[in-house]
């Protein structure tokens, strides 16, 4: 789940400095916070899977399997909405917390796929999500008008997802997994612009900066697990 204008960058714009002396503290703060994020995703998602009784009580019970993902769905839109209200300590925890859930609804993916087909793909991804975070970081081109359109490509994916999800076609299933993952390369590079000009004016590291930067490090992080997912179901070797 994307959240479109996370940060309102023309806010901070009346300030009288060209470059925030906070900026390489809330960019390395963002990119730390994502990396642990998908830390925890990962040990989570391995450790249930490894674990019989935890794996069959999330397969075997659809009120649980549900109930996750529900819990994810809340957990985002209230980092998300309520980051204002919300102090950094309990933002933080939230955060940690959507991390772990979403493993343990994702640890069905070592059912679905060999290790080695998720270890390829985890490099695969990580590879491209890093170049596109540097073309993100480095281009002088605005991609603001880039991300609107990836934005609505998006709701368009989700909604021919849906609709997928009743004709259940193999082939319209792989050309969504291909557009997926145009699309969370392009928000990978978006995202990454939005953050940096975020951080570049900032007025300083305080409770507030750090609480948009963590908002940052949660919509990469949703860059990097979205992408993996599409690219694990082009390149997966599924075990059946």
């Amino acid at each position: 789940m994307k959240q479109q204008n996370w940060l309102d960058t023309d806010s901070l714009r009346g300030s009288d400095f060209s470059m925030s002396s906070a900026f390489p503290a809330l960019m390395r703060k963002v990119f730390v916070w994502m990396t642990l994020a998908l830390a925890i995703t990962g040990i989570t998602a391995y450790g249930v899977a490894s674990t019989p009784s935890l794996i069959m009580a999330i397969l075997g019970n659809k009120a649980l399997f549900w109930g996750l993902i529900i819990a994810e769905l809340v957990l985002v839109f209230s980092v998300s909405g309520a980051i204002n209200r919300l102090s950094l300590s309990t933002a933080t925890l939230l955060f940690v917390l959507y991390s772990v859930v979403n493993g343990a609804t994702l640890s069905v993916i070592f059912l679905a796929f060999s290790m080695t087909a998720i270890v390829k793909t985890f490099l695969i991804t990580a590879g491209t999500f890093g170049v596109m975070a540097l073309v993100g970081y480095t281009t002088k081109t605005d991609l603001t008008s880039m991300g609107k359109l990836l934005f609505m490509a998006l709701l368009g994916l989700i909604i021919a997802t849906v609709v997928n999800m009743f004709v259940r076609s193999s082939g319209f299933d792989l050309i969504l997994s291909y557009v997926g993952v145009l699309i969370f390369v392009g928000l990978t590079a978006y995202d990454t612009q939005k953050i940096k000009q975020m951080c570049q004016l900032a007025p300083d590291a305080g409770e507030h900066m750090q609480k948009l930067a963590l908002l940052g490090a949660l919509s990469l992080y949703l860059d990097f697990i979205n992408l993996f997912l599409y690219l694990l179901r082009i390149f997966g070797n599924n075990k059946e």
